[in-house]
């Protein structure tokens, strides 16, 4: 039967199982073998493990990728919480997105397209007031995009 002692595998495992062969073929040479007296399977096992000795243990960073966020950079409009009624007048919680949309803009002082994501009421601002008028006031940086 088989003992509470038996938990840890260090070099006392055979002296708790008494029932252990030592395999002597070549695939096979460090293993041993045991007879469970529960099933009577044969479970191997490794008498004397050799660790490495020099790991090495590097912290694990998690890649985070950029992610494009549901507000307008020119406007600062984000979604909206608001309720969904049922017609028994049930009320959920949902959110009400900004219409966001990628559009190629002429910049005239860049002398070139900026392709850019932005809310459809930041689009007529742009239209009325200019590209570079919008972006100063709302302090984004046209040159990165």
């Amino acid at each position: 039967m088989m003992t509470t002692s038996a938990v840890s595998f260090g070099n006392n495992f055979a002296q708790c199982f008494p029932k252990t062969k030592t395999c002597s073929s070549s695939s096979t040479k460090d293993l041993a073998f045991i007879t469970s007296q529960l099933s009577g399977l044969r479970i191997s096992y490794n008498p004397s493990p050799k660790l490495p000795s020099s790991i090495v243990a590097s912290p694990i960073i998690p890649v985070l990728k950029p992610l494009a966020r549901r507000v307008c950079p020119f406007t600062g409009k984000k979604a909206n919480r608001a309720n969904k009624v049922s017609f028994s007048n049930h009320k959920t919680k949902k959110l009400q997105f900004v219409n966001l949309q990628y559009k190629r803009i002429w910049w005239e002082a860049g002398k070139r397209f900026v392709k850019l994501r932005l809310s459809t009421k930041a689009l007529k601002t742009i239209e009325k007031n200019g590209l570079d008028a919008v972006a100063k006031k709302a302090g984004v940086d046209l040159r990165k995009k």
